[in-house]
C-alpha cells in the first residue's frame, strides 16, 4: 500500500485548471446525497453490483479484490463507496477502513466514463480520473471496467443508453 493513501487528493476542478472547463455538480444539489451516510452508499452500490456482475463473480473474475479494499468518490457530489470481495460476493466496508486503492473523479468523468465518450485512458492521462494506492489492484480494475462487455449487461447497457442522452443536458446546465 503506498504512504499517504488516506490523504484526500486536491480537488479534481482545482487540478483542472487553466483547462477546458468541465461541468461541475452544484453542492446545493448534492446535500441530501452527502447526508445519507457513506456505508448506505456503498451497500446500495454493492447490492447492484452483485446483480449486475453475478456471471463475472462466479467466473472468478473479479477475485483481484479479494480482500482488498476499493474506495471510490465523487469529489464534486462529495459521496463516496468503500467496498471489497469476500466469499465471491461485493460487500460493503464499513467503518475506516484503509483502501488499497482510492479512484477519485466528478460526476461528470464517470458519467463520460459510463456513456463510452471517454475511456479510462483518456480520463487518466488527462488526469481527470485519479488513482492512490496499490497501481497493480488499480490497474485490475481499470482493465475490468475497459473490458466489460456492455451488450451482455442489460443494466450497464441501460445506463449507458441513458447517460448517453443526458450528457449533453448536463453540459449545458453545469
Amino acid at each position: 500500500m503506498q504512504a499517504g493513501i488516506n490523504k484526500p487528493m486536491a480537488p479534481v476542478a482545482a487540478q483542472t485548471a487553466g483547462k477546458a472547463k468541465t461541468p461541475v455538480f452544484p453542492a446545493v444539489l448534492s446535500a441530501p446525497l452527502r447526508l445519507m451516510p457513506a456505508s448506505m452508499h456503498s451497500r446500495l452500490l454493492v447490492k447492484t453490483l452483485n446483480r449486475v456482475f453475478a456471471e463475472e463473480l462466479r467466473q472468478g473474475e473479479l477475485d483481484f479484490l479479494q480482500d482488498r479494499v476499493l474506495y471510490i468518490s465523487i469529489s464534486d457530489v462529495g459521496i463516496r463507496y468503500t467496498f471489497t470481495l469476500k466469499q465471491d460476493r461485493l460487500q460493503a466496508v464499513t467503518g475506516n477502513a484503509s483502501p488499497d486503492v482510492h479512484l477519485e473523479g466528478t460526476l461528470y468523468d464517470y458519467m463520460l466514463l459510463a456513456g463510452r465518450r471517454e475511456d479510462t485512458d483518456a480520463l487518466f492521462f488527462n488526469r481527470r480520473l485519479h488513482m492512490q494506492g496499490d497501481t497493480e489492484l488499480g490497474l485490475f480494475v481499470k482493465n475490468f471496467l475497459d473490458g466489460m462487455d456492455m451488450e451482455s449487461k442489460k443494466l450497464p447497457a441501460y445506463l449507458e443508453s441513458f447517460v448517453k442522452k443526458v450528457l449533453p443536458y448536463y453540459e449545458k446546465l453545469f
